[in-house]
């Protein structure tokens, strides 16, 4: 059974039409198919989809990247990886069921793959934890990331999380030591680290494993430090102006295109990716193994620092000279020359106040002489 969202009610009716055209066991038995009607039905629906598509907004997308037929990791990995082998566990404590990783084949090449899996049904959700990640969910990805990176191995993930599970018991275990440690170990990977979020991207739990060489969006997913009904809470106290919140975060691919934190945006089938599972997963892999050949004749210290510039770049399109030369000896940003003034000047105002009033005296004293 289909899943619809609220904006999709039109849709919904449009397509319970359909399946009693293409129905021949009408109200009065055995009928004959109008192919034409059926016809004009499916056009309709694709035009209304169109429509509501092109116009979501953003509190809208969130929806779409929640929804509850959107392919998950687990999908992913079968569609795109051959000869895929799960490993589980962090050595430390236990294992962690929300997150898949392994070593598998793409074009014949090793990949590590991890995928943070949400489930897809009720039982397999509360099993996966709905993809929020324990802390032993983490150093078991530090595990393979370091196995990867010692054998050259590149690393893919498949962010999807609305954020890393908040617990007593993860917090007694050290969650914010794990994702710290988590972004760590992935900036600093000598091997190309490659990170697509799926549906939800959500805060540490996410950043933690997409502090990758390259990142990359499904056009309807979403990428923020906190969901927007958290941040409508804690700023509004106000839970239903969600709305607000998810158009102040600039959390879809397109704004986070624009502001550089992402790399590329994959381009989802009519409707979102659960209407057509089979292309999206195509268009992943493709997306995959073009960013793959792009490190192909990088060092191990290239991938290393065309990672660090990436980041270092981000946030100084504006009111920032950026570096090209990002070495130990220039790691920071040049303050433009307007910068470097006002600091100037605030830091010594009160001498330049003093000047100002002295200049000011000889001036009025050669006034009055004249």
């Amino acid at each position: 059974m289909k899943n619809y969202l609220e904006f999709e009610k039109e849709i919904k009716l449009l397509e319970t039409d359909l399946d009693s055209l293409k129905s021949p066991f009408g109200s009065e038995g055995i009928s004959e198919v109008d192919t034409q009607k059926i016809r004009k039905t499916e056009e309709e629906i694709n035009s209304k989809l169109k429509l509501t598509y092109q116009n979501l907004n953003s509190w809208q997308k969130t929806l779409v990247a929640r929804h509850e037929d959107r392919p998950r990791a687990n999908f992913y990995i079968k569609k795109i990886f051959s000869g895929f082998t799960a490993l589980s566990g962090d050595r430390l404590f236990s294992d962690d069921q929300s997150v898949i990783a392994g070593f598998g084949l793409i074009e014949n090449k090793s990949v590590l793959v991890i995928g943070q899996e949400k489930g897809e049904n009720l039982t397999s959700r509360i099993e996966r934890n709905f993809g929020m990640m324990r802390p032993e969910g983490y150093r078991k990805c530090i595990r393979l990331m370091q196995l990867a990176n010692r054998f050259q191995i590149p690393v893919v993930s498949f962010i999807d999380t609305p954020g890393a599970y908040p617990g007593i018991g993860a917090e007694q275990r050290g969650q914010a030591s794990a994702i710290a440690a988590s972004i760590e170990c992935s900036m600093s990977l000598n091997v190309p680290n490659i990170s697509i979020i799926i549906g939800e991207g959500g805060s540490g739990g996410a950043i933690a494993l997409a502090s990758s060489n390259k990142v990359i969006m499904l056009e309807n997913s979403i990428y923020s430090v906190i969901s927007p009904e958290g941040c409508a809470s804690i700023l509004w106290r106000d839970p239903s102006k969600s709305l607000e919140a998810a158009d102040a975060m600039k959390l879809t691919a397109k704004d986070l295109l624009e502001l550089g934190i992402i790399d590329e945006i994959i381009k989802e089938p009519l409707g979102g990716a659960h209407r057509d599972m089979d292309v999206i997963a195509q268009d992943v892999k493709h997306s995959i193994i073009k960013n793959l050949k792009q490190y192909e004749k990088f060092s191990r210290e290239e991938v290393y620092e065309d990672r660090k510039s990436k980041f270092l770049r981000i946030g100084r399109d504006k009111g920032f000279v950026n570096s090209s030369n990002l070495t130990d000896s220039n790691f920071g940003h040049k303050d433009s020359f307007l910068s470097k003034a006002k600091r100037e000047f605030y830091g010594n105002k009160y001498l330049y106040y003093g000047l100002l009033a002295v200049v000011l005296t000889v001036l009025t004293t050669l006034f009055s002489v004249a």
